[in-house]
């Protein structure tokens, strides 16, 4: 009776999880083919990077081609200097739809990739609202600099950590700033975090959709014969709701960005 009692126990929980996953991607569609949404930024990633973007970090290498933007940072393990942040001039409010075809180039198990949302200054001198004024402080890219002193929501993909078993990756969303003298790991993530989800193999291209709407986030992910879909509650974020998009290399990662899309929906 015991074993009978944990079997429909288990059952039940996997329905319900199967269940929960179909309402979110029922959600997720209706959400993606809303007409509202408005194209405010495009880059096909074949012209001139300095158009639409700047640069945090000095040993970063950024190449345009036929194949889209080729987003190197620095190879030396272990440096900061070697991170690098890729900026979108323009700034961006109300709900955001971000699109794009991803490719990892790099073949590391350690290290994330970052897209930054809604990125602002905490607003207290010298952390301008406005990143692009103190983008000096900035020329080495201290994690630090960011979790602390920019308002800003952060997800973390193809991402590795030395706490996991080797090579097993991560997705995971974290709320900026820090509280002062708080834990950064701790009490900035969202949960849940997604662990050794078999996406991003080197060479391999994805289309991401990332979506904000209201009090929900979507990380949707297809490519190589997958379709994966990741959701969190940000009722816990409301005050974020505008700014640049960033996207993190840290040191010795790099990655093929094509037809980078964001839309808006106010």
């Amino acid at each position: 009776m015991v074993v009978l009692k944990y079997l429909l126990l288990y059952l039940i929980i996997v329905l319900n999880t199967a269940f929960a996953q179909d309402l979110a991607k029922a959600d997720f569609k209706n959400i993606n083919e809303l007409s509202g949404w408005k194209l405010s930024f495009q880059d096909d990633g074949t012209k001139a990077w300095q158009k639409n973007w700047f640069l945090d970090g000095l040993r970063a290498k950024i190449e345009n081609s036929e194949r889209g933007l080729l987003f190197s940072a620095g190879d030396v393990e272990g440096d900061d200097a070697c991170h690098a942040v890729l900026w979108t001039k323009q700034s961006f409010s109300g709900d955001i739809k971000i699109t794009y075809n991803y490719t990892r180039t790099d073949t590391r198990q350690n290290w994330v990739n970052i897209v930054y949302i809604y990125a602002t200054g905490i607003g207290e001198k010298p952390y301008n609202k406005d990143i692009s004024t103190w983008s000096n402080l900035r020329m080495i890219p201290y994690m630090s600099s960011y979790f602390k002193y920019m308002n800003a929501l952060h997800i973390s993909y193809a991402a590795y950590d030395d706490e996991l078993p080797k090579g097993q990756d991560y997705i995971r969303l974290r709320k900026y700033p820090v509280a002062p003298k708080a834990n950064f790991s701790k009490t900035t993530e969202i949960a849940p975090s997604y662990f050794d989800t078999g996406l991003f193999i080197p060479g391999q291209e994805y289309q991401i959709t990332l979506i904000r709407k209201g009090n929900c986030f979507y990380f949707h992910v297809k490519g190589d014969k997958q379709d994966k879909l990741y959701t969190w509650d940000i009722s816990s974020a409301t005050n974020i709701t505008e700014g640049r998009v960033g996207l993190r290399h840290m040191y010795t990662r790099s990655s093929l960005y094509k037809n980078f899309k964001i839309y808006t929906h106010n």
